[in-house]
C-alpha cells in the first residue's frame, strides 16, 4: 500500500513538473531568442553559452520603447487604482447594505460583462472627438482619457470581486466597531479595509494586468502621446518585420513589469483570491 502511494505521489509530481515545464517553455525560448543576434535567430542556430543583449540595446534605439513603458506604468497603475477604490465602495454596499435597487444594480454590474467590449470602441472614439472639437477637455490620445476608459472597463468586474471578499468577512467585526462607537464609515475604513487587504491586492493586480496587455483601445485611442506597450510592440512588427531579436528583447522588456509586480504580491494575491471563492 505504502510503495502504490509512493508511485502515486511520484506520478503526481512528474505531471505536475511536466505540465510547469510545457508553460514555461515559451518564456524559456522568449528570453533565449532575446539574448541571440539576428543571424543565428534566421538560421536557428542557437548558440546559449555565449548571449549577447546586442538586441536590448539596439532596440531602445529603433524605436523610443521607455515612451511606451512609462506610459503603461501611469495609466495601468492609475486605472487599477481608481478601479479597485470605487470597487471597494460599491462592493461593500452590495454586501452589507441593504437598498432599493439592490438586485437590479448587481445585475447591472453583471450583465456589462456580457457585452464585448469592442462594441463600445467607436462610441467612446466618437465621444472622444466630439469632446476635442466642441469643449476645451481633450481626452484623445492622452493618459487621463485612457486612464478614464480602462477605469470604466474593469471597475463592473472589480465590483463583483470586492463583494465576495467583503462577503467573506465576519459583520460582527463592524457591528463591535460601531457599537464602541465609530460610525458605519469609521467602521469601514478601520476595520473592513485593512481586513480586505488580501482582496483590495488581488483586485488591484488584475485590473492591472487586464490594463498592460489591452491592445484594441489603445490603438484606436492614441497616436503617439499616450501609447502604450501593446501598441509599441504592434508598431515594432509593422515597421522592423526582420529584426526578431530586437521584437523578442521587446517582449522580455514588457513581461519583467508584470512579473515583479505578482512575485510581489502573490501571497496576498492567492489569499485574496481564495476568500473570494469561499463564500457566494
Amino acid at each position: 500500500m505504502a510503495s502504490r502511494r509512493t508511485l502515486t505521489n511520484w506520478s503526481l509530481n512528474a505531471l505536475t513538473y511536466a505540465v510547469l515545464l510545457i508553460m514555461l517553455a515559451p518564456i524559456l525560448w522568449l528570453v533565449a531568442s532575446s539574448l541571440q543576434t539576428r543571424g543565428q535567430l534566421a538560421s536557428g542556430d542557437y548558440d546559449l553559452l555565449h548571449p549577447t543583449v546586442k538586441a536590448f540595446s539596439q532596440m531602445w534605439k529603433s524605436v523610443d520603447f521607455g515612451k511606451y513603458l512609462r506610459n503603461s506604468l501611469i495609466i495601468c497603475t492609475a486605472s487599477a487604482g481608481l478601479a479597485t477604490a470605487f470597487a471597494s465602495s460599491a462592493g461593500y454596499a452590495l454586501a452589507r447594505l441593504r437598498f432599493r435597487g439592490e438586485r437590479a444594480f448587481g445585475g447591472a454590474v453583471v450583465g456589462t460583462q456580457i457585452v464585448p467590449g469592442s462594441m463600445f470602441l467607436l462610441p467612446v472614439f466618437l465621444g472622444f472627438i466630439w469632446l476635442k472639437q466642441n469643449t476645451p477637455i481633450h481626452l484623445l490620445d492622452t493618459q487621463l482619457g485612457m486612464i478614464l476608459v480602462y477605469t470604466a472597463f474593469f471597475t463592473p468586474v472589480a465590483i463583483w470581486f470586492m463583494r465576495y471578499f467583503f462577503m467573506a468577512i465576519p459583520p460582527e467585526l463592524e457591528e463591535a466597531a460601531m457599537v464602541d462607537g465609530c460610525t458605519r464609515f469609521g467602521a469601514f475604513w478601520r476595520i473592513v479595509l485593512p481586513s480586505a487587504a488580501p482582496g483590495l491586492v488581488a483586485t488591484f493586480v488584475y485590473a492591472f494586468l487586464l490594463a498592460w496587455d489591452e491592445l484594441l483601445f489603445a490603438t484606436a485611442l492614441t497616436q503617439d502621446r499616450a501609447e502604450t506597450i501593446p501598441v509599441g510592440i504592434h508598431n515594432f512588427i509593422g515597421n522592423y518585420t526582420e529584426e526578431y531579436a530586437q521584437l523578442m528583447a521587446a517582449g522580455v522588456v514588457s513581461t519583467i513589469p508584470v512579473m515583479l509586480a505578482f512575485f510581489a504580491t502573490q501571497r496576498w494575491l492567492v489569499q485574496g483570491l481564495t476568500a473570494g471563492a469561499v463564500k457566494g
